[in-house]
């Protein structure tokens, strides 16, 4: 999947010169959580989160303080330079810059244009997507040899019984370089066949595993 399909195409930007109020009233009437900060010609040249806005403004006990810091530029809030993606970058890649550095947004720039934003709830919503929690499915999870071939063959166990595949990951187990981890979302709200077939085929169940069959 790639960072165009799930990308936020109307996003909302700030100038540097925009205020710290302006970026506070979007948060407050539009709910919105992050800014590109783009020059005139659309270049991303920072970027600003709801918390750094929220970090900088005045307590309502502070009137005298209110006005004074609340009329500042963004630019004196704002993350700079920005790290940014690419429309055509897989949102797997993606996910690990999220991860490794915490980010909660990632401007898409394109030609050095801002053409869209991705975020941490973009990259929740599309695992769920990819791991198919999100239409009623059974959970089952198969312990196999690591080597090539073992995919086909477990899938056509479901394949013998007409049963759809929603999605399908692969695990490492534990520090067994020798073994994965398959895990299956499969389309039936009764799975008890096709886990018996799985194990009359010899293999392990490591979900649900009530039950223990032979080992590889």
């Amino acid at each position: 999947m790639l960072v165009e399909e799930i990308m936020n195409k109307n996003v909302i930007t700030l100038s540097p010169d925009s205020t710290i109020m302006e970026a506070l009233q979007y948060i407050h009437d539009d709910q919105i959580r992050h800014f590109p900060i783009v020059d005139k010609n659309n270049c991303v040249v920072g970027i600003v989160s709801d918390r750094d806005v929220r970090d900088v403004s005045p307590s309502i006990f502070d009137v005298a303080s209110s006005n004074e810091n609340l009329n500042k530029k963004i630019s004196t809030i704002m993350s700079t330079p920005a790290i940014t993606v690419h429309p055509l970058d897989f949102v797997e890649e993606i996910a690990r810059v999220f991860y490794e550095k915490g980010f909660s947004s990632l401007p898409v720039v394109e030609y050095d244009k801002l053409v869209g934003l991705i975020t941490d709830k973009d990259m929740l919503s599309t695992l769920i997507q990819l791991t198919g929690t999100h239409v009623q499915s059974s959970h089952i999870e198969v312990k196999v040899p690591h080597k090539p071939g073992i995919l086909p063959e477990v899938a056509s166990v479901f394949g013998k019984r007409k049963i759809n595949i929603v999605s399908l990951l692969v695990y490492p187990y534990k520090n067994d370089p020798n073994h994965k981890i398959l895990v299956f979302r499969v389309q039936t709200m009764n799975p008890t066949p096709i886990i018996k077939d799985l194990r009359d085929a010899g293999y392990e169940l490591m979900w649900p595993n009530s039950i223990q069959g032979p080992k590889l």
